[in-house]
């Protein structure tokens, strides 16, 4: 048995092959079913989202297991671009990390050197891993699959890292980059004005840049626009952050008690 056949990434192999890939974000939902769920769905990956929930490591390692031994890619949107979240994150089950607000390549260097091994990162030895089925290969054969298939995620979410982003994609161990398209509005004056032109010229622009890098764009906060997911896939995103489990949950639970209240009209 070796390192490579055991640990593979199939959201990241889905876009190195053309594909057009989607994640459903967690933040509710606790226990392990929310995998099944999502694989059930059709996702490709789910990220829990440990930036704007009250979600545990413990319960995030838990889900981040369930999903790997079902082939759905899990991802961490960690709450702090530091090691004791990052390299925990991977350590106990996830396949990449979404780090938020990055603005310039120093903090995507930073980002890079807790997720991925040397020579690519610093990440510290941690033993054997849930990725490799705690099986121990020695480091010259776990490192370079280990850094292959962890996905380090950044993300652009305001103008400086638009600005920003020949140097930032251009970083070794960066692989995809995703856009909050929420937060990058909010920092520009144009909250919520999804139709503006400069949103549209921020995506225009990351996708050229990963396209020259080899590397892949994403494109979130846009759940209430399929006409602006279409438009920014066509011009070369690979990537969708498709909504949160709450916000499914509620979407459908409102359409079904809408349609016994209008029973009474």
């Amino acid at each position: 048995m070796r390192a490579k056949d055991i640990y593979l990434n199939s959201f990241i192999q889905k876009m190195r092959d053309g594909h057009i890939v989607s994640s459903m974000t967690v933040k509710l939902i606790k226990g392990i079913e929310i995998a099944q769920i999502a694989k059930t769905a059709g996702f490709d990956a789910i990220y829990i989202d440990l930036e704007h929930s009250a979600l545990s490591l413990e319960s995030t390692g838990q889900i981040c297991m369930a999903a790997m031994g079902i082939g759905l890619t899990p991802f961490v949107r960690v709450p702090a671009n530091t090691p004791e979240w990052i390299s925990r994150a991977l350590d106990n089950g996830a396949m990449g990390v979404i780090a938020p607000h990055i603005s310039t390549k120093e903090e995507a260097l930073s980002v890079v050197a807790c997720a991925k091994f040397p020579p690519t990162g610093g990440r510290s030895a941690a033993g054997a891993l849930p990725h490799l089925q705690y099986r121990s290969f020695p480091a010259s054969e776990a490192y370079p699959v280990l850094n292959t298939q962890t996905t380090v995620i950044v993300q652009f979410e305001s103008e400086k890292a638009i600005e920003n982003a020949e140097s930032i994609i251009s970083t070794e161990g960066v692989d995809v980059v995703l856009i909050g398209s929420n937060d990058l509005t909010a920092d520009m004056g144009i909250a919520g004005q999804y139709d503006h032109p400069r949103l549209k010229a921020a995506f225009e622009h990351t996708i050229q840049v990963c396209k020259a890098h080899g590397k892949f764009c994403g494109v979130g906060g846009l759940s209430s626009r399929p006409d602006l997911i279409e438009q920014f896939t066509k011009m070369g995103a690979q990537y969708v952050s498709t909504g949160t489990d709450l916000a499914f949950l509620l979407s459908a639970a409102t359409q079904k008690a809408t349609q016994v209240q209008m029973l009474n009209t």
